[in-house]
């Protein structure tokens, strides 16, 4: 890595869930999934951005019945909605479950070298947060 590489600012992603309530689910992201969040955009309330540890997910209501996680497009195949890289999936895994969020993949080692895990949010979104086995 040259000195000019290591100054340049690294990728991220955020991607945007369509959701029937903002509030309610920024509000499940905060209090179920550890996350937090600012501010609401719109009157009423019709965006939001929920953060943490480097993640965000944008949330955009739209009337009920425009959700669109992608496992109603294969229910059986476990599709995820997001993947999230983190370091500590059993905490994690952990952290979770005690705040009685529905676990749609219980924690196992994966053959592509990551420890995952899914869970599924308060609209069916699956998110997959996996630790990379290797660093």
């Amino acid at each position: 890595m040259t000195a000019d590489s290591a100054s340049r600012p690294r990728w991220s992603v955020a991607p945007l869930f369509i959701v029937d309530d903002v509030v309610a689910t920024a509000n499940f992201y905060r209090d179920k999934l550890g996350f937090h969040y600012d501010r609401f955009w719109g009157d009423p309330p019709g965006f939001a951005m929920v953060h943490r540890a480097g993640v965000t997910i944008m949330l955009k209501q739209l009337p009920t019945g425009s959700i669109r996680p992608n496992s109603t497009a294969d229910p059986e195949g476990g599709l995820w909605d997001a993947y999230i890289w983190i370091e500590a999936a059993d905490s994690l895994y952990a952290e979770l479950r005690e705040n009685g969020v529905k676990i749609a993949r219980h924690i196992c080692d994966q053959p592509y070298g990551c420890r995952d895990f899914d869970i599924e949010d308060c609209n069916g979104y699956r998110l997959c947060f996996g630790q990379d086995l290797a660093g």
